[in-house]
């Protein structure tokens, strides 16, 4: 291999500055709000220095961030060399890491805005030693060649072989490109379905939440008690119109809820190539990920309530590696929505080895069903008990919160179960979404029982399996089964 040392564009010294700048960005707004928007330019002024003092720090932390991005970027070198990937940084205190090709999982790209602009992309290396979501290297912007480069070159030093280390260079790349495997698209994601991920997921509630969180920093210089009057106004003059903005409001928000979707999943597309995964999305800035089939360690079905009602349902995968850029999470969406009866066919293409058709599974007792709601009573009573005393007679209204809790214990109950065929075993359970969590045996590193003092005299129990991903790993647990099949659980991973 050459040992020509090659450098990043110079857009990275941008985008290492932009992207500083970017986690800088709340340490500035508390900076600005708390300094009350005052800065005084007037240096005769007594107060010059302890009013400008925030933005003295300010100027310094922005400036500091921007030689650190200059810097990074005016030392940062890579080459190929013994069949490693190079990477050399640092100005006062130097950086080296050697990356063997034969040790890299898979390369990962993405396209920023500046990216699209100047026609770079970013190439992040990751190996079954990243951690974090951090890659374990990092080529901020190079050239699609630059890219295609350092993918030629990991592929040269695992397909080489002792006959093909004769051959020229043109010739050994022939050789590559024949072996490359063919891909096949098995998802693609279309804009009515986007309507509708982004109508039945959590989008439009986390908009809110973004919204009660913006207002709640604000909240002085919001003129709270002259919107009060106005809606009170318009309350009294008019319930339509009032409805008119609620709805309104709401449709607002279903619009940024839709935004947000086609942002992060626009071109959603799952393809297979020999035996790997590639998935691409995003409409401004463009991520795509690798993921190796051997890799993935379970496969979970998700389907909230909208999403069930309507035949509809979430595909992830929990992985040991890979993962979008900058996303810690190893759970990597492979279906963001489709039908749950279309999702079973790319399904068993992809994971023969399991089974996805489980019909039946083994559930909680009856005895069981009171452990699914009346742990929730331990923080409903004293809820109910403080609301009825603070705002009595109408906080008794409260007591009426029971009835949802004792409904939601019983789906809960009606809901979970187990299914162990052969290696593999199917965990369904809920929350609030029904997820069913698939693992093979030789996936499962912890299989464990346990037992309360209140289930042990009813003689059940919980069974919980926790497979490899990310710092914590993935788990699934059943729960307030009887004991018999708590310890059939055991007994299978033990045999």
């Amino acid at each position: 291999m050459s040992k020509e040392k090659f450098k990043l564009h110079p857009v990275t010294a941008i985008i290492n500055v932009v992207k500083a700048l970017k986690d800088l960005l709340i340490p500035i707004v508390i900076i600005v709000v708390a300094n009350g928007f005052n800065f005084n330019l007037d240096y005769r002024s007594e107060t010059f220095f302890s009013e400008m003092i925030p933005l003295f720090i300010l100027i310094i932390v922005v400036f500091g961030t921007m030689i650190s991005g200059l810097v990074k970027w005016w030392t940062f070198v890579y080459w190929f060399e013994d069949s490693e990937l190079r990477v050399e940084y640092g100005l006062f205190v130097k950086k080296k890491r050697y990356i063997p090709f034969d040790r890299i999982q898979n390369l990962n790209y993405k396209e920023g805005i500046f990216h699209r602009l100047f026609k770079l992309v970013q190439v992040q290396v990751e190996t079954a030693g990243s951690k974090n979501g951090k890659p374990e290297a990092e080529l901020t912007a190079v050239t699609r060649a630059a890219a295609d480069e350092v993918e030629i070159q990991m592929k040269r030093a695992k397909q080489k072989t002792p006959s093909e280390s004769e051959l020229s260079e043109k010739e050994l790349a022939e050789a590559i490109e024949e072996k490359e495997p063919s891909s096949i698209v098995l998802h693609k994601m279309k804009v009515p379905e986007l309507l509708l991920l982004a109508s039945t997921s959590s989008g439009v509630g986390v908009v809110l939440a973004g919204v009660f969180a913006v207002f709640s920093q604000f909240a002085e210089f919001i003129p709270f008690d002259m919107i009060y009057d106005e809606v009170a106004f318009l309350m009294e003059y008019s319930y339509i119109a009032a409805m008119i903005l609620i709805a309104l409001a709401l449709l607002a928000t279903w619009i940024i809820s839709v935004g947000l979707t086609f942002l992060n999943y626009y071109n959603f597309t799952v393809i297979k190539q020999h035996d790997r995964l590639i998935i691409t999305r995003g409409l401004i800035e463009k991520k795509r990920v690798t993921i190796p089939l051997n890799r993935v360690q379970a496969i979970k079905l998700a389907e909230n309530p909208f999403q069930q009602m309507l035949g509809l349902a979430s595909v992830a995968v929990e992985s040991a590696g890979g993962g979008f850029s900058g996303e810690s999470d190893k759970k990597i969406i492979l279906f963001p929505l489709i039908a749950k009866k279309e999702a079973f066919e790319p399904l068993n293409e992809l994971f023969p080895e399991y089974d996805f058709d489980v019909m039946h599974t083994i559930q909680p007792p009856k005895k069981a069903q009171p452990f699914f709601y009346r742990i929730d009573f331990i923080w409903l009573v004293p809820l109910i008990s403080g609301i009825s005393y603070f705002f009595y007679p109408y906080g008794l209204l409260s007591l009426l919160l029971v009835i949802p809790i004792i409904l939601l214990g019983r789906w809960q109950f009606k809901t979970t179960g187990y299914n162990i065929g052969g290696q593999q075993i199917t965990i369904v359970s809920r929350f609030i979404s029904r997820v069913t969590f698939f693992a093979l045996k030789k996936r499962v590193q912890v299989t464990q029982g346990s037992q309360t003092y209140f289930q042990k005299r009813r003689q059940i129990g919980s069974a919980k399996i926790v497979v490899m991903s990310g710092m914590t790993g993935a788990s699934a647990t059943v729960r307030h089964i009887d004991q018999q099949e708590v310890e059939k659980i055991l007994s299978w991973y033990e045999r």
